[in-house]
């Protein structure tokens, strides 16, 4: 048997798949929980070191036989989060992530000294969100001091576990574009933007290499292969952030396709041969991972807002979906503005969640379990709307992440979006499509020639995927519209 070695570090947990591509079949699939520290000014960190301890724990829940058979490995990891590394590839601070809304301040600052909003979409393709890792580094040169000082490498997520597996220090193209600071048109480094965040210093010795073309970038060293159990010397593929590997991971490697991540936080995107620039900013114009772009709209709040509600009313899954399931289309009136992390589309970094439209008749927890999962769709809906205004048109929608094994929340997004929608056999999502950029490796893929492979690995799941239905989508046109016009009403209190 040999596999190829998939794995995903993610927000709450750090998972892996092992693949055997010659029959077919995902022959391990384990994970681990990850901790993450949060507070009332918007923090959001986690400990590098967490990860190496979840990826050892992961690891040793694998088969020694199964971790043997491993011939090459891909990283995919949650995009934006920022890794200063020192000189000897200590890490200098607690890793501020993607859901980190404390440095709006700094966006701000670095947007003025870029010479305005329309100016970084133009020149650079996105505007400067707290999300994005751009803020992160300001804040660190502000805040950090003499560890600043010592700043030797800027790395995200996915590049430190390749770090630590190889010894390599580079940043993949697709990964790099939520950054704020490439320039997404020709994929390099834009040096205006640099010196916005830090005039006083050349960041660009900072930035590893990019890499703009699938291959190796490195192989696992002795130390990685004793601590993993994974082959020594087998190699490891570029990887990429989450949404980058979600793409590959469910096909969306050619144009008509989108691809919605119900996950902790929420994302749609699909692939395009051409850079699209969102005039507003709330589309972000990302490079992908095989050789095109990938326009995205990211949601803080998806599975968030679910788990939250469920917590609140003590329902485990099975009763979550009972109750979800029971409850009418619209809630009863009950409408969740899912803002509990604040927001990036629409931009309110600031905002708070909100339930609104409750009385004496409608107040029950299967109405507000429907609203959570409702409001988390109307979020992601504004995103299909707003890249179908972009030219992006959606055949289908592929379902990845937690949320999609509901059988109620997949008919909610194929009525709430008009479309149909589909699920695979092969439900890792990112994990998967590192498994996939792995194997791309063995079998001699070139960066734009992806669909061939992902054709023979990635199957339907008939019995999953459903149909919008008319009554429902003419329902839930009127929803989402009542859902807008209380986003609007609520964003002048948190802007």
């Amino acid at each position: 048997m040999k596999t190829v070695v998939g794995i995903d570090l993610g927000t709450q947990s750090l998972k892996v798949v092992f693949y055997d591509f010659e029959s077919r079949e995902i022959v391990a699939s384990q994970s681990a929980a990850l901790d993450l520290y949060q507070n009332d000014k918007g923090a959001a960190e986690q400990q590098a070191h967490w990860w190496l301890n979840a990826l050892t724990e992961v690891m040793g829940k694998v088969d020694a036989d199964i971790r043997s058979s491993a011939v090459a490995v891909g990283v995919s990891g949650q995009q934006h989060g920022f890794v200063p590394m020192g000189q000897s590839g200590e890490v200098l601070a607690p890793v501020k992530l993607w859901c980190d809304t404390s440095t709006v301040a700094e966006c701000d600052q670095i947007t003025t000294a870029y010479g305005g909003p329309q100016k970084c979409i133009d020149e650079v393709g996105n505007l400067i969100l707290p999300g994005f890792t751009a803020s992160k580094v300001r804040w660190f040169a502000n805040e950090g001091g003499s560890l600043y000082d010592q700043l030797h490498s800027i790395m995200l997520p996915h590049d430190y576990l390749n770090y630590y597996l190889t010894g390599e220090r580079c940043m993949e193209a697709g990964d790099a574009s939520g950054t704020g600071f490439l320039n997404i048109h020709d994929r390099t480094w834009s040096s205006d933007m640099l010196k916005a965040i830090d005039p006083n210093r050349d960041l660009s010795e900072c930035l590893p290499p990019i890499r703009t073309e699938s291959g190796a970038i490195g192989h696992i060293h002795t130390e990685a292969s004793r601590k993993t159990g994974l082959p020594e010397g087998i190699p490891v593929s570029t990887g990429g952030g989450d949404n980058m590997m979600g793409a590959i991971g469910t096909g969306n490697v050619s144009s008509g396709k989108v691809t919605m991540s119900l996950g902790t936080s929420g994302t749609i995107y699909a692939y395009s041969d051409k850079p699209v620039i969102d005039p507003r900013g709330e589309i972000a114009a990302f490079c992908s991972s095989t050789g095109g772009w990938l326009p995205l709209m990211c949601t803080m709040n998806c599975t968030v807002t679910t788990e939250l509600m469920r917590g609140v009313m003590g329902a485990d899954i099975a009763s979550f979906e009972a109750q979800v399931s029971s409850a009418p289309r619209g809630a009863d009136g009950v409408i969740t503005l899912p803002f509990f992390n604040g927001e990036r589309t629409p931009n309110l970094p600031r905002a708070k969640a909100c339930i609104i439209g409750l009385d004496a008749q409608n107040t029950g927890p299967e109405n507000l379990l429907r609203s959570a999962m409702e409001g988390a769709t109307f979020a992601l809906r504004y995103g299909v709307d707003r890249m179908r205004e972009l030219g992006i048109e959606a055949s289908e929608i592929c379902l990845t992440g937690g949320g999609a094994g509901s059988l109620t929340w997949r008919r909610v997004v194929a009525d709430v979006c008009d479309t149909p929608v589909t699920v695979l056999e092969q439900d890792e999502g990112a994990s998967f499509g590192a498994a996939l950029q792995a194997l791309s490796l063995l079998e001699g893929c070139e960066t734009g020639d992806f669909q061939q492979l992902v054709d023979a690995h990635l199957t339907r799941n008939e019995a999953l995927c459903c149909e919008p239905k008319a009554s429902a989508v003419s329902f839930y046109n009127e929803s989402f519209a009542n859902y807008q016009q209380a986003v609007n009403a609520i964003t002048p209190l948190y802007s």
